[in-house]
């Protein structure tokens, strides 16, 4: 006796799934500038690594004998795969059935998946293209009835963020809770032109305000990306966004419990850039390239540059020393001479939750001026967020390691590492800092020593130079007030030898923080 008839429905059935809302569904997919969510997840995943499951969901019809007559299959494809010859869980929306709306997914798939990824302790990545809520009103007149909304599975979204790396890639027009999920991530993208992201879409939009909007013009890449902050990065193809997530992958560990992965280096450990020596203006109103600095000190080639078009003028990335792998940040005096604004906090503090969560080790070069200043930056509420920066900073328990290369000022600066703890740090003798820059403290602290003056302007000038001379580094390096002071063109091996330090700690932090990283 054999099984063959029923394997050979299997066989039969798996061929129906992969037909997906038929070819002219998956046609005007194509036509739309898109793949369809298999050929995304081929594209992402090693090549044959995908093993689907749930593949047999989907609504069939049957003749008056049983026999499968049609078969229209969930549209979210679900299964494992490898990235890089890593194992991880892929999800994604089939928009040729139904839209990709949660109505139409049969059976809780996505859920499934985002369980399966907790229990096994494996990355998850989202390919996320509709609605992910109710889907559509059209539920009504199947089912005959509303309902009150639900999150049924939430707290196993949450808590994937404490455990696992969490991707998201927003691959077409996301609404709703698609939208929400986009956002619950480490890591996030869209792509110009073809995704957008909304709380609700333009006809909810047009019926809700009386006015038409154009889709890209609601929830573009170059809103989300840029102004929003709601995603991560903005990449120009979907063969980039698969790439960009590899990478993003690349550096970080399975889960927490597991210390990132080192790769083989060949940039010397002991490679000295003779351009440190120069890079810091001596003129400090001169502006300079942060990433020429980053890139002279990491691995060539090393730095991921994450949410590069929000909080500019902070600069995150991922890298490697000697080939392990680092969260680096810094200022960038490009964006409001390096100062800390609101978006910038925002970005520092998921930053530093990302590193915390996965034990990365933090590299931090400082040439922050402070909080910005200002009626804006005040508006925009710079200081409650600042502080829950600086509350990210201080809670975080990994190795840190700070090199001030030019400005360190008032209660910003001061966040530049954790003095409650051994507070690791380098100065370069470019080093300028203090509660206030004389420049501006002059004013506020000998106000009416200047105003009382013939010549105001005269006593002013006179006092700043008074005051210069303990300006220097070295006298606070006299005081231990800066442990030490370099030569910018030693901060690489100084800085491969701490990372060599810093792993040597990773194995006894590894596990769950308290809480899990703040989206």
């Amino acid at each position: 006796m054999s099984w063959q008839d029923e394997v050979d429905e299997l066989r039969h059935r798996e061929k129906l799934a992969t037909a997906m809302g038929g070819e002219e569904r998956i046609q005007r997919q194509h036509d739309n500038g898109r793949l369809t969510v298999r050929e995304r997840i081929d594209a992402l995943a090693d090549a044959n690594s995908f093993h689907e499951i749930g593949a047999l969901a989907g609504k069939g019809s049957y003749t008056d004998d049983g026999e499968l007559q049609d078969f229209t299959p969930s549209n979210f494809v679900l299964g494992t795969a490898r990235i890089n010859n890593r194992p991880v869980v892929i999800g994604g929306d089939d928009f040729t059935v139904r839209g990709g709306a949660a109505d139409a997914k049969v059976g809780d798939k996505s859920g499934y998946g985002e369980r399966y990824a907790f229990e096994m302790r494996l990355p998850l990545v989202r390919l996320i293209d509709g609605s992910g809520g109710g889907g559509s009103v059209k539920t009504l007149e199947m089912v005959g009835h509303s309902y009150v909304p639900t999150l049924h599975g939430f707290e196993t979204t949450m808590r994937l963020m404490g455990q696992v790396p969490v991707v998201c890639a927003c691959m077409g027009s996301v609404a709703g809770l698609g939208a929400v999920r986009t956002t619950i991530s480490h890591f996030s993208l869209m792509i110009k032109g073809t995704s957008q992201l909304f709380v609700a879409g333009p006809p909810v939009v047009e019926r809700g305000f009386g006015k038409p909007i154009e889709k890209n013009e609601l929830g573009g890449s170059q809103i989300h990306a840029n102004l929003s902050g709601a995603v991560d990065n903005e990449v120009d193809t979907e063969q980039q966004a698969f790439e960009t997530i590899a990478t993003f992958l690349s550096y970080l560990p399975q889960n927490v419990w597991q210390a990132p992965p080192r790769i083989e280096n060949q940039d010397p450990v002991d490679r000295r850039d003779e351009s440190l020596l120069s890079v810091i203006p001596r003129d400090r109103r001169q502006m300079y390239q942060v990433r020429e600095v980053i890139n002279s000190i990491v691995d060539i080639d090393s730095f991921f540059e994450i949410n590069p078009n929000y909080g500019e003028s902070l600069v995150i990335g991922l890298a490697r020393l000697n080939g392990y792998a680092v969260g680096v940040m810094a200022n960038d005096t490009h964006h409001h001479g390096g100062a800390v604004n609101a978006t910038a906090s925002e970005k520092m503090m998921r930053f530093v939750d990302l590193c915390d969560t996965f034990h990365l080790p933090l590299l931090n070069l400082v040439d922050n001026p402070g909080f910005l200043i200002g009626r804006q930056a005040e508006e925009e509420g710079t200081v409650r967020l600042g502080s829950r920066a600086l509350m990210a900073c201080y809670q975080a328990s990994i190795p840190w390691v700070s090199v001030i290369i030019r400005r360190c000022y008032g209660v910003a600066g001061a966040g530049h590492g954790n003095a409650d703890r051994l507070n690791l740090r380098y100065a370069w003798p470019s080093a300028d800092w203090g509660s206030l820059p004389i420049e501006g403290g002059v004013q506020a602290a000998y106000r009416r020593d200047i105003e009382a003056a013939d010549n105001p302007n005269a006593r002013r000038r006179e006092l700043e130079d008074m005051l210069e001379k303990y300006r220097s580094p070295f006298r606070t390096a006299e005081a231990f007030g800066i442990e030490e002071i370099i030569d910018p063109r030693d901060s690489r091996p100084l800085l491969c030898e701490w990372i060599e330090l810093a792993y040597q700690l990773i194995p006894s932090q590894l596990g769950p923080k308290s809480r899990t990283p703040r989206p």
